[in-house]
């Protein structure tokens, strides 16, 4: 048994399972597991062995499977059917239950209208190394590609999963799930969704989603009453965390006009990380809402974004909504993230966007907004919306450039300091006015016992504005908005820990251990 022990700030979250080299050695060291062999040109009269493989998915599911059992289905070859895990004696922490290929290449599950592998009530079980495919979200399928319910420590590595109506792969009711190198591509509602008992968060927890491609996800066409389209989405878990995954181009054909879908977020959640990821391009349905690239929505608490990009996403780039309904959002952090040229189509408009629907600021409080760059060419950076109460919202160190006008609605009680404001067009512009200088003295922003500290100049990025990040795994050397030493905005930033007793972590946008007072993602160069 191995721990994944994620260190974040002062938070220790743990996943507990056993890993797939572990699985790997102990099915092969126990001569009591047994390894069934599956090979269309099989025949399921055959003894399951490598030599006699069996033939169908429909014999599988009616194996008996058993604590170390291994399901072995040829690579390159397609495997007609359902595959469905239902079983009386789940996998035990020594052995679990593997489902996986052999030979070359991926095997294939062809599900056709529905679900290529469903587990339910299961423990201990690893899927990897396959390709599942539906029929397409228009073409039939009615189903999630992967479907686990009601099981504890699964993990699913190295999957393609694509053409199913609604997720790639969903998770409901889950406990202590690893989810690793899932590519979920051309499905409708989602490519990767986690759900959980609608009264309790903790029925869903211990989730680890990382280095996962959400790509093409358009929308589940019969859903005409809700967002669909979305990369990855996560609801009413806890402890969970999203890491070096990526989502684009998702949320196109949304059917509907309305809340629309978001590349990757969570909602009615707690402790969740969404950490080292990239969203960009993502859309929404024509005249729809949202298309961002990352969000907190209704119901999140104690939940942090840090070192993510996103850029040209038809909503805005950091969202923080709360929707009527939605138990009380509250003490969640974004910081160390860019933004570039995000909310140019939806209603946002601008980089970041806050909503709150319910219109009760006792449901919508205690945000830090800290040591992100927003660039946008082409909008503002900050856009709050005429139904968006809330209080205890601090923003600190950031660096903001908007093309004309930075802020975009009622920016009420919230509290700016030591940010650095630049618009593009007329050097500065908000609430109405173009005097940095006047705008601090006629509010009360960017100010401590007197002093201004927030900056209004040009910041001397390394090359802003265009976009070439496609791949996650460039994230921590992306340094186009690196500032040159000499720019006083290497300086003029808070000791969020000593001034305001904010641990501010080890990291900034590109894994460099943080400078003190400096502004935006990406410590000075």
């Amino acid at each position: 048994m191995d721990c994944f022990i994620m260190l974040c700030s002062n938070w220790y979250i743990f996943f507990i399972f056993s890993t797939c080299n572990k699985c790997t050695s102990t099915y092969n060291d126990s001569r009591k597991n047994h390894r069934y062999y599956f090979s269309v040109q099989g025949n399921d009269k055959n003894d399951g062995s490598r030599e006699h493989p069996f033939k169908t998915i429909g014999f599988l599911n009616t194996l008996d499977l058993s604590p170390g059992d291994s399901v072995f289905l040829k690579g390159g070859e397609i495997f007609n059917g359902n595959l469905v895990l239902v079983s009386t004696k789940p996998g035990i922490k020594k052995n679990p239950i593997v489902l996986t290929s052999y030979g070359k290449d991926n095997a294939i599950v062809n599900a056709a209208n529905g679900s290529a592998i469903t587990i339910d009530n299961l423990s201990f079980v690893n899927i990897r190394n396959l390709s599942c495919k539906g029929s397409g979200r228009k073409d039939g399928n009615t189903k999630s590609g992967i479907s686990i319910s009601n099981s504890n420590t699964i993990s699913v590595d190295r999957v393609d999963v694509s053409g199913f109506q609604k997720s790639g792969l969903q998770l409901y009711n889950c406990k202590n799930v690893m989810i690793t190198y899932v590519n979920a591509h051309d499905n409708g509602a989602a490519g990767i969704g986690v759900e959980g008992d609608d009264t309790n968060k903790l029925s869903t927890r211990n989730i680890y989603i990382s280095n996962c491609t959400a790509v093409n996800n358009p929308g589940d066409p019969t859903n005409l009453t809700n967002h669909s389209g979305n990369g990855i989405v996560a609801g009413h878990c806890t402890q969970l965390v999203i890491d070096h995954c990526m989502a684009t181009n998702n949320g196109w054909d949304m059917p509907r006009i309305g809340n629309g879908p978001v590349g990757i977020w969570c909602y009615e959640s707690d402790s969740v990380i969404i950490q080292r990821c990239l969203s960009y391009r993502n859309k929404t349905s024509v005249g729809g809402a949202d298309g961002g690239g990352f969000d907190f929505d209704g119901g999140v608490t104690n939940s942090i974004i840090q070192y993510c990009y996103s850029y040209e996403n038809q909503g805005s780039g950091y969202c923080m909504f709360q929707y009527w309904g939605a138990s009380p959002w509250y003490h969640n952090v974004i910081r160390y993230n860019i933004s570039e040229n995000d909310g140019l189509v939806s209603d946002s408009r601008a980089g970041v966007y806050v909503w709150n629907s319910s219109e009760d600021e006792k449901q919508f409080h205690d945000c830090d907004f800290y040591n992100n760059t927003i660039y946008n060419s082409k909008q503002a950076v900050l856009t709050y919306s005429t139904t968006s109460q809330r209080k205890g919202f601090r923003f600190l160190n950031n660096i903001f450039v908007g093309k004309d006008s930075l802020i975009r609605g009622q920016k009420g009680n919230d509290i700016f300091l030591a940010n650095n404001w630049w618009s593009i067009e007329k050097k500065f512009e908000a609430d109405g006015i173009n005097d940095f200088a006047t705008w601090v003295t006629t509010y009360p922003v960017e100010q401590i016992n007197g002093q201004i500290k927030g900056l209004n100049v040009l910041p001397p990025f390394k090359n802003p504005g265009i976009e070439q990040l496609l791949d996650v795994i460039q994230i921590s050397s992306f340094d186009h908005y690196k500032i040159s030493g000499t720019s006083p905005v290497t300086q003029a930033g808070l000791d969020l820990r000593s001034l305001l007793n904010i641990d501010t972590g080890n990291e900034d946008f590109n894994g460099q251990h943080p400078v003190k007072n400096f502004m935006g993602a990406c410590t000075h160069q």
